[in-house]
């Protein structure tokens, strides 16, 4: 077993990191306190292509595996979390698309969205069903060679500056086999968005509602087949799951970087802090803490690759894991800066604002912790734990 990364994932690394440092660090703060949507930023990765990780190369991608994706998200998360966390919801849109939508509906978008010149956002949670994803109630109803939409989808990313919406709606009964998966674009009439929302964190990236009301949809506009909606809603949740923790992980990082270098340079009774055993102590368990959180996603994006049956679990565990661990080491840096954490000047409380949500999207670390559990105490060979 080599833990190694091979030359390949090398210069997959190198060139994420030299573009997180490069194109998108020294601009975060700015972006930060503007709100501004960095379009541009999206343009010039998707020349490195990571604006289409894992998508096949006949539609513009360039076919990373998702153990690859990981360590590039890591890399672009350091530089700057919210783009990174965006980045990672168009490719999980996107991929789906790919994988699912009708071939000649990928032909006329797959170009713009591989280059970054068009972005996707994935509408799945409305403002009644965020959890309980399987309750949602958008609904669209076949007329003819259309389908007629009607809904609200809630705390939608991108949502007003993307171009593609890539929507759950029910078709059919209730419950999760009712649900379809349709690509829509976001001009259609009868689309309209909801303020833009005034957040905690990830201010660069615009979070609103989306209406829709009586939106045409041709019929090849539906992603896979009537009733598959939330199969492949979880499927793309897989993957974006491992990408949001490796954006916690890349987060911490640059968090667990600056208080190093910190500590060194900040003296308190006529010596370095970072000569007080307790500070060292405290650097000790971020390292470690961090360094188990990225093993964890590395597995879990193994397990995804390999299409091992137990993989949802492996990338539940991840997600729950290293975003409880990255909020946890920005919130330990932050406490190393003291008064200086909590000012502007330093991106420290950037980095805590903006790894805090990701406890949240993707599936709460609450419905983390019940697909670990459901997997568990229905494995009767205890495999999960055997390893």
């Amino acid at each position: 077993m080599n833990y190694d990364l091979s030359e390949e994932q090398l210069a997959f690394q190198n060139t994420a990191r030299k573009f997180g440092e490069q194109a998108l660090a020294p601009q975060a703060k700015e972006w930060d306190a503007d709100c501004h949507f960095p379009k541009e930023a999206f343009i010039e990765a998707g020349k490195l292509g990571f604006m289409s990780l894992y998508i096949p190369a006949k539609f513009g991608g360039i076919g990373l595996s998702r153990l690859d994706s990981t360590i590039i998200m890591e890399e672009l998360a350091a530089g700057c979390t919210s783009t990174a966390a965006f980045i990672s919801i168009h490719n999980m849109a996107f991929n789906m698309f790919a994988t699912y939508g009708h071939e000649r509906l990928i032909n006329e978008w797959s170009n713009g969205l591989a280059s970054g010149r068009l972005l996707a956002s994935y509408c799945l949670t409305e403002p009644g069903a965020g959890s309980d994803a399987a309750s949602l109630t958008t609904k669209a109803e076949k007329h003819g060679e259309h389908y007629v939409i009607n809904g609200t989808k809630a705390f939608i990313s991108g949502a007003g500056e993307t171009d593609l919406l890539i929507v759950m709606a029910r078709t059919s009964k209730e419950g999760a086999k009712g649900i379809s998966c349709f690509a829509i674009p976001a001009d259609s009439p009868g689309i309209s968005f909801g303020k833009k929302e005034d957040k905690l964190g990830w201010s660069n990236q615009p979070t609103r509602l989306i209406h829709f009301e009586n939106v045409h949809v041709p019929e090849i506009n539906l992603v896979g087949h009537e009733g598959q909606g939330f199969s492949l809603a979880m499927e793309g949740l897989d993957g974006g799951r491992i990408n949001i923790a490796a954006c916690s992980v890349g987060t911490a990082k640059a968090a667990l970087r600056h208080s190093a270098t910190y500590v060194k340079e900040r003296e308190q009774f006529k010596r370095p802090i970072s000569e007080f055993q307790s500070t060292q102590f405290k650097l000790a368990d971020m390292l470690t803490e961090l360094t188990a959180a990225r093993q964890l996603i590395r597995l879990a994006a193994f397990k995804l690759d390999t299409g091992h049956s137990e993989q949802s679990v492996y990338c539940a565990m991840a997600k729950r894991f290293s975003t409880d661990i990255g909020f946890r080491i920005c919130d330990e840096a932050l406490q190393l800066h003291g008064g200086y954490g909590y000012i502007k000047e330093f991106p420290i409380e950037r980095y805590f604002r903006d790894n805090r949500v990701h406890r949240i999207l993707e599936g709460t670390n609450e419905i983390m912790r019940i697909i670990i559990a459901k997997h568990l105490l229905t494995d009767e060979n205890m495999q999960l734990i055997q390893g």
